[in-house]
C-alpha cells in the first residue's frame, strides 16, 4: 500500500496588492496562463458503450522525458479541455521535475462532440477509471499520479474514495485544485450575483452542446427547458440529472460531492482550495478531517481564488500548479 501523507510544506504565497481579489485572482490569471508553446500527440480509446475519449499527451520540446519516468493524470474543469491554460502550465510545471503528463478530455470536450447522449458530469469516475487502466497497460511499472481541477478535482477525490484501499500499486499520489466538497452548498453560489456571472459563461458552451445533440438527447429530456436555463443548477435539473440517472440537480449534487468520499482515501492526497473561492461556500471546507487524516494534505490559502493563485513574489509564479508539481515530485523521488 502507498504511504501516508508526508509532512509537506507549501512555498509562500503572496498575491501582488493589486489582484488580491477572489475575482481578480481568478479571472486575470485564467487569461494570463498561456495556452500556446507546446505540441500534442492526440489518442482516442473507445468506451465500452461505443463513444470515445481523447487524451492530449503534450510534446514539449525543452525537457527531456523517457517512457520511464513517471506520468501524470491531469482531470480540467467544467468546460474546460486538455489544453487550456491551466493545464498548459501545469504539464510545464511537472516536466520541469522530470515528470510527463497526459490530459484527458472528458465527453464532448476535445473539440468533437461524443457519439453518445452522454455527458460528463461531477460524479463520473467510470471514464477515469478506464483511462487509468489504459495507462497502465500502456506503461506498466511507471509510476503515476493524478491531478484534478475544479469539477475534474471533484471526481479524482470521488474516485480516490471509491477505490480506497484498493487504490492502483502504481498511483502514488494525487493532488485536487479548487474542488468543491458539499456540491449542494455550493450550488447555491449560481443562483445569485456573482455566481450568475461565472455562470453564464458556462452555460454558453453547454448550451452549444446540447443543440449539437438535439436530435439524439430529445427522446431523454426536455431539451426546450435545457435551453431556457438561466441558471447552471437549471441546467443540471433538467439536463445532467436525468441524462446521469439523478432524480434532479440536488439528488446529484447530494450524491457527488466529493467532501462524503474523503474519509475512505487511502493514496497520499494534496487538496488546494483559497478560502476566498468565488464560486465555492467556505463553509464547506473540511479542515478538522484533512488535519487529521493520515493521507490527506488539506492546504486553504486565505486568498487565491478559484483555479487562481497568481504570485507576486518569488519565481514560482504560477503557484498552484507548482505547488501539485512539487508535491508528485516528492512521492515519486522517494518511492512511496
Amino acid at each position: 500500500m502507498s504511504a501516508s501523507k508526508i509532512d509537506f510544506k507549501l512555498s509562500p504565497f503572496e498575491p501582488p496588492r493589486w489582484l488580491r481579489g477572489a475575482h481578480a485572482q481568478t479571472i486575470v490569471t485564467n487569461l494570463m496562463r498561456r495556452e500556446g508553446g507546446l505540441a500534442f500527440k492526440r489518442e482516442r480509446i473507445d468506451t465500452p458503450d461505443g463513444d470515445f475519449i481523447d487524451l492530449d499527451y503534450p510534446q514539449i520540446s525543452w525537457a527531456q522525458l523517457t517512457d520511464r519516468d513517471p506520468i501524470v493524470l491531469h482531470l480540467h474543469g467544467l468546460e474546460g479541455n486538455a489544453r487550456r491554460g491551466y493545464a498548459c502550465e501545469a504539464y510545464r510545471q511537472l516536466a520541469l521535475w522530470g515528470i510527463r503528463a497526459v490530459g484527458m478530455n472528458f465527453r464532448s470536450c476535445s473539440g468533437e462532440i461524443n457519439r453518445t447522449p452522454r455527458f460528463y458530469h461531477a460524479g463520473a469516475t467510470d471514464d477515469i477509471r478506464l483511462v487509468y487502466d489504459h495507462l497502465e497497460q500502456k506503461f506498466p511499472g511507471v509510476a503515476k499520479g493524478i491531478m484534478g481541477v475544479s469539477l475534474g478535482g471533484n471526481m479524482l477525490l470521488k474516485l480516490l474514495g471509491e477505490w480506497g484501499t484498493e487504490a492502483p500499486e502504481s498511483l502514488k499520489a494525487a493532488v485536487a485544485i479548487s474542488p468543491p466538497f458539499d456540491m449542494v452548498v455550493s450550488s447555491r453560489k449560481f443562483l445569485t450575483f456573482p455566481g450568475t456571472f461565472y455562470g453564464r459563461r458556462f452555460l454558453r458552451y453547454l448550451t452549444k452542446k446540447v443543440l449539437a445533440k438535439r436530435e439524439m438527447l430529445e427522446p431523454l429530456i426536455d431539451v426546450k427547458r435545457v435551453l431556457e436555463s438561466k441558471t447552471l443548477v437549471d441546467f443540471d435539473e433538467y439536463g445532467t440529472a436525468p441524462l446521469g440517472g439523478f432524480a434532479g440537480a440536488e439528488d446529484y449534487y447530494r450524491r457527488n460531492g466529493s467532501g462524503q468520499f474523503l474519509p475512505q482515501i487511502a493514496r497520499s492526497t494534496l487538496i488546494l482550495r483559497s478560502q476566498d473561492d468565488p464560486l465555492m461556500d467556505p463553509a464547506d471546507i473540511p479542515y478538522e478531517l484533512t488535519r487529521d487524516h493520515p493521507y490527506l494534505n488539506g492546504m486553504f490559502p486565505k486568498f487565491g481564488g478559484h483555479v487562481g493563485f497568481l504570485n507576486g513574489k518569488g519565481a514560482d509564479r504560477y503557484w498552484g500548479e507548482g505547488q501539485a508539481a512539487r508535491y508528485l515530485h516528492t512521492h515519486f523521488a522517494v518511492g512511496h
